[in-house]
């Protein structure tokens, strides 16, 4: 896919691997649509040439249909990249607060507003002559870890719903992928695991698939868990059970 002149939406624009997609989208002549809920930092960054802010609650519904309202407003789009997310550690064999707000907001970020969001647009990429839906997944996707069940399992569903929006997709000029990330260095893991990456390697990453016409992006030590998940199914949950 030839990205020069391109325009595109990036959700969670304003922090970590969104910062840093916008960035390079930017760098390769790419407009971007930066989404997000940090008004001050959008402000910020629409000052770059290119860029054009856009604030939701992307896990709010009504937010969501507002947004979407907008993006039909601001003009035609060739792509949207699905990055925003959230990821909360939790015990449920602890017995405290009912878990049930924490988790629905959890599902609406990670997985329904994606789902939404891709759902919605498909039709409206499907008439533009090259197009793509990029859902960034996780490694944990393959297998989750025990801290955080929600998160693991909205990537899960995330995984399954891009290869089902693929087959729906067959005949359009859209491309729907999957990225799928390894441990990066943002606000997000600040305190967990070791081994990250930048989120300026995993953007590049993503792009050099993006460019390649990849269905699926492996980026990092996910190629490895790929496998792994492959032959040893149980030997890669056990290494992730603790991340």
């Amino acid at each position: 896919m030839r990205l020069d002149g391109k325009r595109m939406v990036v959700t969670g624009a304003t922090r970590g691997i969104g910062r840093a997609l916008t960035a390079a989208l930017l760098e390769k002549g790419v407009s971007v649509v930066g989404v997000g809920r940090d008004a001050e930092a959008l402000a910020e960054m629409a000052k770059q040439p290119g860029f054009t802010p856009l604030a939701c609650d992307l896990g709010d519904m009504a937010d969501r249909v507002r947004l979407l309202g907008k993006l039909s407003a601001e003009g035609p789009i060739d792509g949207l990249i699905n990055n925003a997310g959230i990821q909360v550690a939790s015990n449920y064999a602890v017995a405290g607060e009912d878990p049930g707000a924490g988790i629905r907001r959890e599902v609406e970020i990670n997985l329904t507003a994606p789902m939404h969001l891709a759902a919605a647009l498909l039709p409206v990429l499907g008439q533009r002559p090259e197009a793509v839906i990029v859902n960034i997944t996780s490694g944990l996707a393959l297998a989750p870890k025990l801290s955080a069940p929600v998160y693991c399992a909205t990537k899960a569903a995330l995984k399954s719903f891009t290869l089902g929006l693929r087959y729906q997709a067959k005949g359009l000029p859209v491309q729907v992928i999957e990225a799928v990330m390894p441990l990066v260095d943002t606000n997000m893991t600040a305190g967990r695991g070791a081994d990250k990456i930048p989120p300026e390697a995993a953007a590049q990453a993503l792009l050099a698939g993006l460019e390649s016409g990849e269905d699926e992006i492996w980026i990092g030590k996910t190629r490895q868990a790929r496998i792994l998940h492959r032959v040893a199914p149980g030997l890669l949950q056990r290494l992730l059970r603790n991340g």
